[in-house]
């Protein structure tokens, strides 16, 4: 359970970061809007594979 909390935790702050980057700066790194929920969901399930 505190595994699925915390990963939770990083989704949410990944979400949050790169929502508050302009589409200029997403287009920049290469990312559209419509992206983030799923890179926020894989960067929430890498850092707990290891």
């Amino acid at each position: 359970m505190k595994t699925r909390i915390a990963r939770y935790r990083v989704y949410r702050q990944t979400v949050n970061e790169l929502s508050e980057l302009s589409d200029r700066e997403l287009a920049d790194l290469g990312l559209h809007r419509s992206m983030i929920r799923r890179l926020a969901m894989q960067a929430a399930e890498e850092q707990f594979a290891r």
